[in-house]
């Protein structure tokens, strides 16, 4: 098995996929492809507050989620900024009760908040993770045609 937080090592994917012994974060990683069309880049993280492997998912330049691997389960970063936090709380109320809860007692930080959320089963939280990591998406490709 690979040590997450061994720096020299750089793993693979699949390794990754291995490390985590979820089926779901295969499918996680793969809806994300098909899904958004997007690669990941896997990346060592030295800070202090996640140091480690991490799985990045960038679309056009902008990020459009963070996973952290875990034994049996896997962690995903959504960053909901300014662009997406209208949206983001119209769809809130459709939302699970954890994901509400997660979001609100996220304090907000210049314009953004950090949602981490643990995905253990493929259930409403994974769902309600992918439809905001669609409004990073959508945000994403207005800014785009703003700025054309």
């Amino acid at each position: 098995m690979i040590d997450i937080q061994d720096e020299g090592y750089f793993p693979s994917l699949e390794e990754l996929c291995g490390y985590v012994r979820n089926p779901l974060f295969d499918r996680f990683c793969l809806e994300m492809k098909e899904r958004f069309r997007c690669r990941e880049k896997i990346e060592f993280s030295s800070c202090s507050w996640e140091p480690g492997w991490n799985i990045k998912f960038k679309k056009s330049g902008k990020n459009l989620c963070t996973l952290y691997p875990r034994e049996s389960y896997f962690t995903v970063l959504v960053v909901i900024g300014a662009r997406e936090k209208e949206a983001a709380e119209l769809i809130l109320p459709d939302c699970t009760d954890r994901l509400q809860e997660i979001y609100c007692q996220t304090k907000e930080g210049n314009g953004q908040r950090w949602l981490m959320v643990d995905i253990e089963d493929d259930d409403e939280v994974y769902r309600d993770m992918l439809r905001f990591i669609e409004l990073r998406r959508e945000a994403g490709k207005m800014h785009v045609r703003i700025d054309m």
